[in-house]
């Protein structure tokens, strides 16, 4: 394995996410609480001590389709860390509208991208990891596009909403663009219900 690399490995989307996130929390919560390191470079470096004990009697490459990466990799966490992960970096977060959204934690920045309307009515920008970080807000379009990139959500409302409101009002006139976005109902529909 070691010659093959990590990419040998049974990896999944979900499990890429997984390293993600706890490779965040080792940046944000180092003074508070030491996280592994689960980079690909850690990993490679410290293989035979994590993948040993689930790989013992395998004696060739593909067989490590039928690996459990997921449970070697968890072993990683203590059993504090593993029931906390989800409350410090959790994958999704419900906003405003009720709509759960995905955060993605592969960027410096975790961001939440999110259709604006969708965040009438929210004040301050979401906090995540015991508000240790703010997310990086991609504000999309009724399309899709990001609209404006923000960690000021209150800032965009009070500086930038007007402009980003009249340059989306032409393009997606059926779609709801109130004049005081701080107290409209959110919505994940082109109006509200």
């Amino acid at each position: 394995t070691r010659v093959a690399g990590l990419d040998c490995l049974p990896w999944t989307k979900r499990l890429r996410r997984w390293q993600a996130r706890v490779l965040f929390l080792r940046r944000v919560m180092a003074d508070y609480d030491p996280w592994p390191d689960v980079s690909d470079a850690a990993l490679l470096e410290t293989l035979e001590a994590w993948l040993g004990p689930f790989v013992d009697g395998y004696s060739r490459l593909k067989d490590l389709r039928q690996l459990d990466l997921t449970g070697a990799l968890r072993a990683h966490l203590s059993w504090s860390q593993q029931q906390r992960l989800d409350a410090l970096a959790p994958t999704h977060l419900v906003v405003p509208s009720g709509s759960r959204r995905p955060i993605d934690y592969h960027g410096e920045t975790p961001l939440l991208a999110v259709r604006i309307q969708e965040m009438f009515g929210a004040r301050a920008t979401p906090v995540i990891a015991e508000g240790r970080q703010a997310l990086l807000l991609h504000l999309l379009s009724p399309a899709g596009r990001p609209a404006q990139i923000t960690r000021d959500l209150a800032g965009f409302w009070q500086n930038s909403y007007a402009d980003v409101k009249k340059e989306l009002q032409g393009r997606y006139p059926k779609h709801y663009w109130p004049d005081d976005p701080l107290n409209a109902a959110p919505t994940a529909r082109a109006r509200p219900a």
